[in-house]
């Protein structure tokens, strides 16, 4: 056995194995979603629907990260006698955008059966990777989640394309580690047609077993996980545990399972061990104060807070209202990290901040219900929500 790697008797309770699930993101590929045709299989999707209502009525919120946009616009141009010419950055993204509109029709039209709203969020890398970008995502998804709507993620096909590689994930699996970072969730679960990470090629290898735990990603799973594969999806086992990688390190448990396996969300919700589980290499908490403080040195800014507010953070854990700042210091923008200080300047925190130093200064000491009559542009009541915030 892989040093990576340990036996499924092993019944240390995590994230992912307690019937706690507070936070899901479930990823589903384009071979899951097609059978491997050229078109969606309704069946997959109802089932898939059906699971994350039985989730969402254990009071798991649910994340939908989908491929299958561009399968779907071949099938519908194919239906209708439409044969682009198969070379080209423009064929994907003519499929992609035909397509993307009757893959969230699907969805719709499954979810609405169990009286499920649904959300749809097309990203790319630069979405993430910008702090404002990210705040704004995060901030919209946290708000979807807390409504009950399923938001529906999908790479941005139209124009995240492998010219616009600075931008592009490559595959869904890597934009749903990194949407699991934005909104803390504490278990991804990637979906496709293989049950999980082999010990081998199950396919040329009789012998190869499934690896059913990685404690640790290192240069001998990514042997095993081999190269990334082509095909009707991007993806592949290297991509999958590229991904798992990604979200480990930033707390998450991640879980690679066949999508065909009867149940198998509501399954890995009781504890049931099914596929490959990857530990997480930190707790969520530990990982976004890693990630806030890396942007400290280019801080621009803070605001001072008084004594109620100092209590309000570091002994109840609270967010920052703009009713306890006393102060703003510097010149910085909405989605820039921030420092908060106490009277004495000592530094209590830092954050990624809702508003501008400019809408801070007019906010300062008002009660958050009054913002909108104070400033043009409302992002919520606090200043630094708790969730963007590392205590110094």
């Amino acid at each position: 056995m892989n040093p990576g790697t340990r036996a499924s008797s092993d019944a240390r309770a995590d994230a992912g194995s307690r019937r706690t699930w507070r936070r899901a993101i479930v990823k589903v590929g384009t071979n899951l979603l097609t059978g491997g045709s050229d078109s969606l299989d309704d069946r997959v999707l109802a089932d898939l629907a059906r699971q994350i209502a039985v989730l969402k009525g254990r009071k798991v919120e649910v994340l939908l990260v989908t491929s299958g946009a561009v399968a779907a616009g071949r099938d519908t141009l194919g239906a209708r006698g439409i044969r682009p010419e198969k070379r080209g950055v423009a064929y994907r993204q003519v499929l992609a955008a035909v397509g993307q509109s009757r893959l969230m029709g699907a969805y719709e039209r499954h979810f609405d059966a169990h009286g499920i709203a649904v959300a749809q969020a097309l990203l790319s890398r630069n979405d993430l990777e910008s702090r404002l970008g990210y705040l704004n995502i995060r901030n919209t998804l946290e708000r979807l989640l807390a409504l009950g709507v399923v938001p529906i993620v999908n790479e941005n096909d139209v124009v995240a394309v492998e010219e616009l590689e600075n931008e592009v994930f490559g595959d869904n699996d890597r934009l749903s580690a990194m949407v699991a970072n934005a909104i803390d969730a504490d278990v991804l679960v990637l979906l496709g047609e293989v049950e999980g990470l082999f010990s081998g090629d199950p396919n040329l290898d009789p012998g190869a077993s499934l690896i059913p735990e990685v404690e640790k990603i290192d240069g001998g799973i990514e042997r095993i996980a081999g190269p990334a594969v082509g095909g009707r999806s991007r993806g592949g086992m290297a991509s999958k545990v590229e991904a798992a990688r990604i979200a480990c390190a930033f707390g998450a448990t991640v879980i690679i399972a066949s999508g065909r396996a009867p149940d198998v969300l509501l399954r890995l919700n009781d504890s049931e061990r099914i596929g490959t589980r990857f530990s997480p290499a930190a707790t969520p908490r530990e990982s976004r104060k890693r990630w806030i403080l890396t942007g400290v040195s280019s801080s621009r800014g803070g605001v001072v807070i008084d004594a109620g507010a100092v209590r309000a953070l570091t002994q109840n854990g609270h967010s920052l209202l703009p009713a306890g700042i006393v102060g703003v210091q510097g010149a910085f923008q909405r989605g820039d990290i921030i420092s908060i200080r106490a009277t004495d300047e000592s530094v209590l925190a830092w954050g990624i901040t809702n508003y501008s130093s400019t809408d801070a200064q007019l906010l300062k000491g008002h009660r958050s219900e009054d913002r909108m009559a104070i400033v043009a542009s409302d992002y919520g009541p606090e200043v630094v929500h708790r969730n963007n915030m590392a205590l110094a």
